[in-house]
């Protein structure tokens, strides 16, 4: 898993395949990330898939990459890739992108 380690906080970015896109899937995301103290974006591709960025705690990542293994009602995850995270993704509020 790619990682960007910055103090107590760390950097994370997943692509999420499988049936994400018209099922709430980046509203429950941002919904989730915040609960957890969470910060980023999350954003649909063009292929269907939902790229989402985010830093926190070490902890509290890995409770959220869970959370997305299952995603919301209604939601299929068929993988949960690790990509490069983007540092200059949002490190105050946790953003929904077109």
């Amino acid at each position: 898993m790619m990682r960007i380690d910055i103090g107590s906080a760390a950097w994370r970015a997943y692509r999420i395949v499988g049936r994400v896109q018209g099922v709430g899937f980046r509203w429950w995301t941002r919904r989730t990330a915040e609960q957890l103290s969470l910060y980023g974006s999350v954003r649909n591709l063009t292929d269907g898939s939902v790229e989402v960025h985010v830093t926190g705690g070490v902890n509290e990542l890995g409770r959220f990459e869970e959370f997305l293994r299952h995603g919301p009602l209604g939601a299929r995850v068929d993988v949960l890739e690790s990509i490069k995270p983007d540092p200059e993704s949002p490190s105050d509020v946790f953003r929904i992108e077109p």
